[in-house]
């Protein structure tokens, strides 16, 4: 079934792409989910070699703008382009070749072994020359995330923090050129949020486009690029983080007091809430 998904019969395969080159962008993009309107015009964009960053909080509209760059979420008005084209113009199997989607939260019906997880991200290149290579880039993909030791192990039999890690062992494994995670950090301990992040800048420095849903700003500040600040379902705020995170702006969109300081020894950013 995966096989004739994927069939390599009039698919076009992915081309190589320059850094800066727009691999995913939304122009005037509204959607409503029942009475409520979630994004009211959006317009942002994506290119190779960077991580953008979307933040904001609960209810921003950050999730559903992801799915609907994925194009797994249909806008009510507005365009989505991925790699060039309008992404509806893709075929299931030729987005899967270009465009990778973690979701908040994995779930599987039957007891599949980790090792079978990661590799249903290399269906998409099934009956391509690229296949010969599926051993190699799971065992990779397994060693980027730390989740070598759990290959043979039920998914099922996971932790929270264990199955977030295969997950995206199973996008990274995938190789499209396009990563859209949402909330990677969410189930992590602190050294994994850290790795997940580092596998983002690794992944925009050999040429990929990663747009990733954060709720940490300290980290969003680290390692994005740029990072988008939605509010109530609206940009608010799209640059560079020393540019975007301004402590006036994110008290107004968060409700909430919030410090923005360099740190004494490296001046990153730090960005907290004020308290006391």
């Amino acid at each position: 079934m995966i096989r004739s998904l994927f069939s390599v019969r009039h698919r076009e395969l992915p081309e190589p792409v320059e850094p800066g080159t727009v691999l995913t962008s939304a122009h005037e993009l509204h959607v409503k989910l029942g009475a409520r309107h979630v994004l009211r015009g959006v317009d942002i964009e994506a290119r190779a070699s960077e991580v953008v960053a979307l933040v904001g909080p609960n209810g921003a509209g950050k999730s559903t703008l992801l799915a609907a760059l994925a194009t797994d979420l249909a806008p009510d008005s507005g365009t989505v382009r991925i790699c060039g084209r309008d992404a509806g113009t893709w075929s299931a199997g030729e987005l899967a070749l270009r465009r990778a989607v973690l979701p908040q939260s994995a779930q599987l019906s039957f007891p599949f072994l980790v090792e079978e997880v990661v590799r249903m991200g290399r269906a998409p290149w099934s009956g391509t020359p690229l296949a010969d290579n599926d051993d190699e880039v799971i065992a990779a993909a397994l060693r980027a995330t730390e989740a070598t030791e759990f290959t043979g192990r039920p998914f099922s039999a996971l932790s929270g923090g264990e199955r977030a890690r295969v997950a995206l062992a199973r996008v990274l494994a995938q190789q499209a050129p396009l990563l859209l995670l949402d909330e990677p950090t969410a189930a992590l301990d602190l050294r994994h949020q850290e790795l997940v992040l580092r596998v983002c800048r690794e992944r925009a420095a050999a040429g990929d486009a990663v747009v990733v849903v954060l709720h940490d700003l300290g980290l969003a500040a680290a390692y994005a690029d740029r990072v988008a600040v939605l509010h109530e379902g609206t940009i608010a705020a799209d640059g560079p983080p020393a540019e975007v995170f301004d402590g006036e702006l994110l008290s107004r969109v968060y409700r909430q007091p919030v410090e923005v300081l360099p740190h004494p020894r490296t001046g990153t950013l730090l960005v907290f809430p004020e308290r006391g």
